[in-house]
């Protein structure tokens, strides 16, 4: 698995719709279970309100199918 800070700044699409939904920016980890539960991703066209906390997704854990070099796909509902 890859560590959370290869996680900052891939881009994350949705298989469903084929949309761009933006750039990873944090990684919400439950370190005493050792897991992963969401990332957090800055909408692509707020990217700089992204700093801010606005307009952020919080995507868990298992709607991701699979991580990739450059891209993470997600699987929204």
């Amino acid at each position: 698995m890859s560590r959370g800070i290869d996680f900052r700044q891939k881009e994350v699409i949705d298989i469903v719709t084929g949309k761009i939904l933006g750039f990873v920016v944090d990684v919400d980890a439950e370190f005493n279970a050792g897991a992963i539960k969401n990332i957090v991703v800055a909408q692509t066209a707020n990217f700089f309100r992204s700093m801010t906390g606005k307009n952020n997704i919080t995507i868990p854990w298992n709607k991701i199918k699979l991580i990739g070099e450059d891209v993470i796909l997600v699987e929204l509902n």
